[in-house]
């Protein structure tokens, strides 16, 4: 896609799930992907770093390395998160803060250290795998509902402040999508049983369906990625595309 063959991307939250599907599509659209991770060892045709979003310094050292071994970040897609559900009255105090180090805290620190160096360059596109979630109660997710507002809020004042300089800054919203962080949800459960239900969706915990009958699937939240990141949506910045088989009836 035109805007992303020869580009340097990095993405955090690379090893597994949605985070090594997006490398795949930016490496197979011609990017040379930086995949960064907590855990070293992504696999693919992408280049491996270490990092913890949590800490500020490490993703500054981070994100220095990778400049001056591929070159200047043009793409930065920020996919790193953590689910740790629980009812507000059994959510402890770690737990809450787990939840907005990596999910909020984390996305901070990594685009804040990418845009400070795409804003002289004025060009740049930066972003953040956020959860529908985020714009709908859910029963039992407090934590990271809040987590993932206050990222996709941050990443569209972001975007507000960087317009003049050419960085365009969008949010991806998966719904349910067939990850090891939806499966980790299933435990306990039969899986047929469980996929059955969350098509369905629960009156009891005020939660939708999904209308299109089907759970996605990575690659399907890498596409809508790959999009944003493309000179194909050179005209939208600050926006929220939500991608949950129309799960949250655009609320």
């Amino acid at each position: 896609m035109d805007g992303i063959e020869g580009s340097i991307a990095l993405v955090t939250g690379a090893a597994r799930g949605i985070g090594a599907a997006v490398c795949a599509a930016l490496a197979e659209a011609g990017a040379k992907v930086a995949a960064a991770d907590l855990h070293a060892g992504t696999g693919g045709d992408v280049v491996p770093y270490q990092m913890d979003v949590r800490d500020a310094r490490d993703v500054e050292e981070v994100v220095t390395a990778v400049e001056r071994e591929l070159g200047p970040i043009g793409i930065l897609v920020n996919i790193a998160g953590v689910l740790l559900p629980g009812a507000v009255d059994d959510t402890g105090d770690d737990h809450w803060r787990q939840s907005f180090a990596v999910n909020a805290d984390g996305v901070f620190h990594v685009s804040r250290a990418v845009a400070r160096r795409m804003t002289p360059r004025r060009a740049g596109v930066i972003v953040t795998v956020g959860s529908n979630a985020a714009s709908v109660p859910r029963v039992g997710m407090a934590a990271y509902a809040a987590s993932k507002a206050a990222a996709r809020m941050f990443t569209r004042c972001l975007g507000l402040e960087v317009a003049g300089h050419g960085i365009r800054c969008n949010v991806v919203s998966p719904g349910s999508t067939d990850t090891a962080m939806l499966r980790a949800l299933w435990a306990g459960e039969d899986p047929d049983e469980a996929l059955s239900a969350t098509l369905a969706g629960d009156p009891g915990s005020f939660r939708v369906g999904i209308p299109l009958g089907r759970v996605a699937e990575p690659s399907d939240i890498a596409d809508a990625v790959l999009f944003l990141c493309s000179d194909r949506a050179r005209h939208i910045t600050m926006h929220d595309l939500l991608v949950d088989g129309g799960a949250t009836l655009r609320a």
